[in-house]
């Protein structure tokens, strides 16, 4: 496994690279050799910030911590991980090593348990074209952390959520 090593605010000693390297190699237990796991630490505030990303095969995993500590975050982000491989394993068998999930794992003492979640809502309703401006009043309006709708500037179905930083995200779909 290939791992890459960014930041952002935040220097990365010698000592926590290796600690990372040494890590978060561990999922070498799951993947073959083309996969690619990325780390980027930064500061975000008062608080540092790790983000663990994983891809192979079309696999992708992703883990994001936030403490005072960024060896502390290296800790918290590996069971995210490890738990979204164990959890989706079933599906995705054929595209991690083989034999991977056994009963061996490295971040838990035992199998974790997992709730299968339903959709228990559905709603439907009509796409009006409007501006993002528009769209980010309307989220404030709703109470809620996302927003859908027609971009009127690109024709496009658009998605505007909220962010942990208090700013916007906008996902753009095309078909």
């Amino acid at each position: 496994m290939k791992i890459e090593i960014t930041s952002k605010n935040y220097v990365v000693s010698d000592k926590l690279k290796d600690i990372i390297e040494k890590k978060v190699g561990k999922l070498d237990k799951y993947f073959n050799d083309d996969a690619i796991a990325k780390v980027n630490c930064k500061t975000d505030g008062n608080l540092n910030k790790l983000e663990l990303t994983v891809r192979s095969k079309g696999l992708f995993y992703r883990a994001e911590v936030s403490s005072d500590n960024m060896y502390e975050n290296i800790d918290l982000a590996l069971p995210k991980v490890e738990r979204q491989i164990v959890k989706y394993g079933d599906k995705f068998f054929t595209r991690l090593k083989k034999d991977s999930l056994n009963k061996d794992y490295l971040f838990f003492d035992e199998t974790p348990v997992f709730k299968k979640a339903d959709v228990v809502k559905k709603k439907t309703f009509e796409l009006e074209p409007i501006s993002v401006e528009d769209a980010k009043v309307f989220l404030d309006t709703i109470d809620n952390n996302f927003y859908v709708f027609l971009n009127r500037e690109t024709g496009r179905v658009n998605i505007l959520y909220k962010r942990l930083d208090n700013n916007f995200g906008l996902i753009e779909a095309i078909f």
